[in-house]
């Protein structure tokens, strides 16, 4: 039996890439996305220049603690309160912070400390401005828009990915760190004006949906509704899994092999940019397309061929063939990521979209990257090779989930 997931047909439906709304959430987004990778760019560079790799690690998982604790709260917030607000308070205090921090550094040089307590705040304040991000969709656009809209929403990541990696590693060599946090700043504050303008409509009743009460009571109606839902828990289960497989990788482990290699600041920027053109191919698709066949099964396909070549990265002898291996890990697993938000996106009752996103960034942005320390203290052992070929066990272990799961791997998206 074929599992899809409904969704209200409006009589018209303007496309998504052609909606003025949506395209002004989509500048805003694209913008602060940018300045997120030009800041994570100079804190793990500040990182690895200043400390070990163990260090390096430690101040790239800090902002995953607070992510951790505050991530649940922050969906029931975007819940009860809407997401405009969370959404645009946050990217404000972002900014702040990091403009403060390149503001520091004009008088002294980076110190573990520092760089670990700008991640804490950074952390808690994404807390609240990713679930907020995740249930805004439904509010900007019609049901029959979702599938594209998530798309248009990987492309602008993945744009974010390739501009951004190399935008940092530029600004790290031509100014330092300073640069490249004052970079990030003011690409923060240009998403700004951009969601002012964005226009929110109303959620329609929900019916299943538990009258608001305490944000224990709130949070736990959220965590039974995933649990529930045919779709949801298997889906979620397959994304926690594989991101864990990937996060040390291609994360921490790419800086470290960078460094190993002798390919610097720029050729790991170069590598980060090829995955996210790969990416962006993968979400251009969707969001041209709209929906594809099958999507169940060629989400967990994909994820498992974007594993193999994740694994297959510290194994490459020179950078220009590590690059194209990038760009692969991210066609295929950027389709996988990509199919899977809309998935889950079209499968969530609007009601509940706060709280599911919550947990689902609670594993993509809080606790994959606990595993930074691990990995930094595993490839100072081992070498990256064998840490790289473990992550990628991991993650063909998500993808195969999925593929056990029948009614995940028979799931289709709305027409």
């Amino acid at each position: 039996m074929t599992v899809a997931v409904t969704a209200t047909r409006a009589p018209e439906q303007r496309p998504a890439h052609r909606d003025g709304n949506v395209l002004r959430w989509l500048g805003a987004y694209t913008a602060s996305m940018v300045g997120d990778s030009v800041y994570y760019m100079a804190l793990a560079w500040a990182a690895t220049r200043t400390g070990t790799a163990s260090q390096a690690g430690f101040v790239l998982a800090a902002g995953s603690v607070p992510r951790a604790v505050l991530m649940l709260g922050g969906g029931v917030l975007a819940d009860r309160f809407g997401p405009r607000r969370l959404v645009i308070g946050s990217d404000a205090a972002r900014c702040l912070v990091v403009l403060g921090l390149a503001g520091a550094l004009m008088f002294t040089s980076p110190a573990l400390w520092m760089l670990i307590a700008v991640a804490l705040v950074f952390g808690a304040v994404d807390a609240l401005f990713l679930p907020a991000v995740g249930a805004l969709p439904p509010r900007i656009t019609t049901a029959g828009q979702l599938a594209r809209i998530q798309g248009l929403r990987g492309l602008a990541t993945r744009t974010a990915n390739v501009v951004g990696a190399p935008l940092g590693g530029v600004a790290v060599a031509l100014g330092g760190p300073v640069l490249a946090f004052a970079a990030a700043g003011v690409l923060f504050a240009v998403s700004l004006p951009l969601l002012v303008c964005v226009r929110i409509a109303p959620l329609p009743d929900q019916a299943g949906a538990e009258s608001p009460g305490t944000a224990w009571r709130e949070l736990a109606d959220g965590v039974r509704h995933i649990r529930r839902h045919p779709l949801l828990g298997p889906l979620v289960l397959v994304l926690a899994v594989s991101e864990l497989g990937f996060a040390g990788p291609l994360n921490l482990g790419l800086i470290l092999l960078a460094k190993e290699r002798g390919w610097g600041a720029s050729g790991m920027g170069w590598i980060v940019a090829a995955f996210g053109i790969g990416a962006g191919a993968a979400a251009l698709l969707l969001a041209v397309r709209g929906r594809l066949p099958r999507a169940g099964l060629i989400m967990c396909l994909t994820v498992l061929v974007g594993a193999v070549a994740a694994g297959a990265l510290a194994y490459v002898p020179s950078l220009p063939l590590a690059a194209a291996v990038g760009a692969a890990v991210g066609l295929f697993a950027g389709l996988g990521g990509a199919l899977c938000g809309a998935l889950m996106q079209s499968a969530t009752d609007p009601a509940y979209l706060g709280r599911v996103t919550s947990v689902s960034t609670l594993f993509t942005h809080a606790v994959a990257p606990l595993s930074y320390p691990v990995t930094g203290a595993a490839i100072a052992t081992w070498g990256t090779a064998p840490v790289f070929a473990a992550g990628a066990a991991l993650g063909g272990v998500g993808a195969v989930t999925g593929l056990i799961v029948t009614r995940l791997r028979r799931a289709e998206l709305p027409g």
